[in-house]
Formats: structure tokens, C-alpha cells, sequence
């Protein structure tokens, strides 16, 4: 999953969105995925007129983490506001890779 891309401008109630984008196959760690969308939202804000817009990441809590992380800048969270896009995060159990 880790991060889908989805528009809801013109979708009717109880419908599915629309894919847009999806980011991160294999990354399950969130500071992984923030800077990921960061630098999707920068090169792609003049190509997506304002609507309805969600970004989910589906993360994954990071094995020994105590601390720390990252940022989502004000400029990416601006962004978001231009386009209407809100910020799910969506958190999964440790994802263990055979």
C-alpha cells in the first residue's frame, strides 16, 4: 500500500475515488513516506486543480525507534490546502519481510 494518491473531486457519494498516484512500494516507514509525498506535492502542484484529494500512508511503526522521525514542511502542507488534499495516516502492525 504505503501510500495511495486518491481523487474524490467528482466521485458521488459511496463511490470509489480515483487513483492518482501511489508512492513508496516498499517502504513501510513513515519518514520514508513523508519526504516521498514532500517531493511528489512540489513537483506535481500545478498539475492538480483544486478538489477533493487524499493522500493515505499506510505505515508501519519503525523497529527500535525511540524517537524522531521527520517534517512535513509548511510549503507541502500549503500545498495540500491549494489543493484540498487530506492527510490519512494509516498504521499497520510490524510488516515482517520473509
Amino acid at each position: 500500500m504505503p501510500i495511495n494518491l486518491i481523487n474524490y473531486s467528482d466521485v458521488k457519494e459511496g463511490e470509489k475515488g480515483i487513483p492518482i498516484g501511489y508512492l513508496c512500494d516498499d517502504s513501510w516507514e513513515m519518514p520514508t513516506q513523508i519526504n516521498a509525498l514532500d517531493a511528489w506535492l512540489k513537483e506535481n502542484k500545478d498539475n492538480i486543480k483544486k478538489g477533493s484529494y487524499v493522500a493515505d500512508l499506510g505505515y508501519s511503526p519503525r523497529e527500535g525507534a525511540l524517537g524522531g522521525g521527520t517534517v512535513l514542511t509548511t510549503e507541502a502542507m500549503k500545498i495540500m490546502v491549494a489543493i484540498g488534499m487530506d492527510l490519512y495516516l494509516s498504521e499497520y502492525p510490524p510488516i515482517e519481510n520473509e
